[in-house]
């Protein structure tokens, strides 16, 4: 043990920061040197050591510098996050879905956000895949609270606090839909921190804590889609396994299985087959043993096809026993949309109208070699959404790019892509610039070609302006 004046045990007896201890000792610093080095007093670091005074934001990057380490290491030995290797920073532990822990993880996440001497660093966490099978497991097979209510300290929360929030978050993915994440993240996030985090600590009954758990997973989740849209995916896994939290937290297994879908689609994104399939199947039978009306079970459907369809990609493997299955999920998707709406719908649903459930059917067809099909369905969400959801159009404007370029139709397909420029232009959406240089990467085979040239030319030109 050390026993230093201020070191390891005396840090541990007052609950201090024996991390913090350790590092400094480590590199045979004092107290005094430590201090010195940062320009506080030795006081001042006493105190930090042993847990009785905050470390403000602005010393922390500069105890990094000092001790030679990345500011997330500073940041766990302040703070006392787990960091083990095979979880992301800070830690969403769903094994405590307990509405004191949940609400104690959500407002923290939502703090660090607003903190600017941090926010970079969740911006760029790497998106960690063990998580998520820590997270399918407490999901599947923890117990959720007993009671959703709380004796907070804050005011008395009731239904009309949750409503405000819903058509907050009704009014922000708009925004989001026609601009980008860029322009709407900003605010979703002071809104977290500043609205429901304190509505979050207030006093509430089951009913309403249930129906608060589900609003405040609903704005985490709008958190993490804008993280993701601005291609910020390890702070993106951070939102939507607080969603799952606190959705497991509201025992409301509807909006858990649309955070695992919604994850489902990350790993899509992100080309991680095998985990997309995991968690699209993890949202299907969420939904099932949820009873889930038909337009939940849709979309969850057809991205279930998705994620095995990229995970088997059936055109290159000719596996026709897997094209079977994506066939199968499809058609039985259409089958529950055709059954139409309940009193039981969620708001997300609304999302899904049969144009862009067939365009992301598309995508399945696309992998699955029938382009036709996929071009088909991408130009109808084209037509419907070009002025409603610029980005939606966007997306499928240049995914029927993608599939003239399969057919050989080469200039179609250069002609379908321009036509996508002065949208990415418009939006501030990271993913919308990637899918339009992903497309040119893959004119690679023609590009010796003029039109080609042209094209790349005309490309580089619009996204530096």
């Amino acid at each position: 043990m050390i026993t230093e004046k201020g070191g390891m045990g005396e840090a541990r007896r007052h609950g201090g920061r024996p991390e913090l201890v350790r590092a400094r000792v480590q590199r045979g610093m004092s107290q005094e040197s430590a201090a010195a080095a940062l320009g506080v007093t030795p006081t001042t670091w006493a105190r930090w050591e042993r847990g009785e005074q905050g470390v403000r934001a602005s010393y922390r990057p500069r105890i990094a510098a000092i001790f030679g380490v990345a500011a997330v290491e500073v940041e766990r030995w302040i703070e006392g996050w787990s960091h083990g290797e095979t979880s992301s920073w800070p830690t969403t532990d769903l094994g405590d879905s307990s509405p004191a822990a949940t609400v104690k993880s959500a407002a923290l996440l939502w703090r660090l956000e607003m903190d600017p001497s941090r926010r970079h660093l969740l911006a760029s966490l790497p998106f960690v895949p063990s998580a998520l099978g820590e997270w399918l497991v407490s999901w599947n097979y923890g117990t959720p609270a007993a009671s959703a209510a709380r004796r907070g300290a804050g005011r008395v929360v009731g239904l009309a606090d949750v409503a405000r929030i819903n058509e907050a978050q009704k009014a922000f993915s708009q925004m989001d839909n026609r601009f980008g994440a860029g322009l709407v993240r900003p605010v979703v996030l002071e809104y977290l921190n500043g609205t429901v985090a304190p509505l979050l600590r207030g006093h509430y009954d089951d009913r309403v804590g249930s129906e608060l758990m589900k609003a405040a997973a609903g704005m985490t989740w709008l958190a993490g889609w804008t993280a993701f849209d601005l291609n910020r995916h390890g702070q993106a896994q951070q939102h939507f396994g607080q969603a799952l939290r606190l959705a497991k937290t509201g025992d409301d297994p509807l909006t858990g299985a649309w955070v695992l879908t919604t994850l489902a689609r990350q790993a899509i994104h992100l080309e991680q087959g095998a985990w997309a399939v995991w968690l699209a199947r993890a949202a299907a039978d969420t939904a099932r043993r949820a009873e889930a009306p038909p337009r939940v079970m849709a979309p969850i459907l057809v991205r279930e096809a998705w994620a095995t369809a990229l995970q088997t990609k059936p055109a290159e493997t000719n596996d026709r026993h897997s094209a079977k299955q994506i066939e199968r999920l499809l058609i039985e998707a259409e089958r529950a949309y055709a059954k139409g709406v309940t009193d039981r719908d969620p708001e997300w649903t609304d999302r899904f109208d049969e144009v862009e459930l067939n365009a992301q059917a598309g995508r399945c067809w696309s992998l699955l070699g029938d382009h036709n099909r996929a071009a088909a369905g991408a130009e109808a969400a084209v037509a419907e959404f070009r002025e409603r959801i610029p980005r939606t159009a966007q997306f499928n404007q240049i995914h029927v790019a993608e599939a003239y370029l399969e057919m050989g139709e080469l200039e179609q397909a250069l002609d379908s892509a321009r036509a996508a420029i002065p949208v990415t232009k418009a939006l501030t959406s990271a993913r919308s610039i990637d899918l339009l240089q992903q497309f040119s990467g893959r004119l690679e085979p023609y590009g010796a070609t003029v039109a080609v040239r042209e094209f790349r030319d005309h490309l580089s030109g619009e996204l530096i302006a």
